[in-house]
């Protein structure tokens, strides 16, 4: 297990490169900086100062190697590397609220934009006219993008808001690519059509009724490797998982924790996530039963033997903290010591390498931990 501590400032989001040894991060500010590792050390090569507000998305394209960054003013810029250096190209969002997350398609013609003007902005490069440009997709939602999530087959675009409700679009452009074939999720795929909905606690609602359905913010969603199975976290510590095909099917748990800010599918029925409790978890999704199950901690430091105290230490600790333990209230049992952020395709490596998950928390600090053994999810 390696630890790094990149930062002072919080870490607000961030993105790797395709084999791990650069990660780009903002530290709360309109900058984004880059680090490449060099031995056991992260040194900083490049700093990004384009935008006038603070960097809320940043996202790596693995095989183009360009990278995307939108935030507060409303902007969002397309960074190439050029003898040695990060040439941006304006983007322009046609959005009246911040931009709020970005997410590169699978096949890097095009990427995603959620923002706070209640739309999601495809954008894709127009050759004819040498320039980034979008289309929107407005309905039906009612509230401020939280996160994106690509289907493998590069038209399906999962999303989640804060009006509680997870949806799958399609993303179709018949400019940059193929009309696309049917998928579990549906045949019909125009552009802005809404293949899937569903409440923040998996309660499915039908557009025709007008259903709210609940549950909170829906922060993460994520797609698992097949495209077949959906899974979303929710503001009030739920999970929940939906199979295309099956109508209206969701498997929903309620955790005993803090909310999850992350999910990621690390094989077809496992998941990994991530939030306010400092430390990934794992989740094991039983396709047969249509349940979710929660799977155990991923980040679980070796305690120290406790040494023992005295009666006086016992009653001085008692006034002072209504304990009899020694220990202190502010240290923390996991690694990381704030909000774990880390993406979902950085969860990724643990099927692609086996060997480590990387994360990141919200005091800039960043862990690779063993990958746990999975032979039988």
């Amino acid at each position: 297990m390696s630890y790094h501590s990149f930062l002072l400032e919080p870490i607000s989001c961030h993105a790797w490169n395709k084999d791990r040894s650069q990660i780009a991060l903002c530290p709360n500010n309109h900058e984004v900086h880059i680090y490449k590792k060099d031995g056991a050390m992260w040194n900083k090569v490049h700093e990004l100062k384009e935008h006038n507000g603070q960097v809320t998305g940043i996202d790596w394209a693995a095989d183009s190697n360009r990278i995307v960054t939108c935030g507060a003013d409303r902007n969002a810029y397309v960074w190439t590397l050029k003898d040695g250096a990060w040439k941006p190209t304006l983007v322009i969002l046609r959005i009246n609220r911040a931009a709020r997350c970005v997410k590169w398609a699978p096949r890097e013609n095009k990427f995603a934009v959620g923002s706070g003007s209640r739309l999601i902005s495809i954008c894709y490069f127009e050759q004819e006219n040498d320039w980034w440009v979008c289309k929107h997709i407005k309905k039906p939602i009612r509230s401020t993008i939280l996160s994106l999530d690509w289907h493998p087959n590069n038209i399906l675009l999962a999303a989640g808001s804060c009006d509680f409700k997870c949806r799958v679009f399609s993303a179709y452009i018949k400019e940059v690519e193929e009309k696309p074939g049917p998928t579990p999720w549906g045949s019909k795929m125009p552009f802005g059509e809404v293949l899937f909905e569903s409440g923040g606690t998996g309660a499915v609602s039908q557009p025709t009724t007008g259903a709210l359905g609940g549950g909170g913010w829906v922060h993460s969603v994520c797609f698992s490797h097949s495209g077949n199975k959906l899974a979303w976290t929710s503001h009030d510590s739920t999970l929940s998982v939906a199979e295309g095909g099956k109508s209206a099917i969701v498997s929903s748990l309620s955790a005993e924790t803090l909310p999850l800010l992350c999910v990621t599918f690390i094989t077809e029925n496992s998941l990994v996530a991530a939030g306010h409790d400092c430390y990934p978890m794992l989740f094991v999704y039983d396709e047969a039963k249509g349940n979710l199950a929660f799977g155990g901690k991923l980040d679980v430091p070796k305690q120290a033997a406790q040494k023992g105290i005295s009666a006086r230490e016992r009653f001085q600790n008692l006034d002072r903290r209504a304990s009899e333990s020694q220990a202190s209230e502010k240290e923390l049992a996991s690694l990381h010591k704030n909000t774990g952020i880390q993406r979902p395709d950085t969860l990724h490596a643990m099927v692609n390498h086996a060997q480590k998950t990387p994360s990141i928390d919200h005091h800039g600090q960043g862990v690779a931990s063993d990958a746990p053994s999975l032979p039988a999810l």
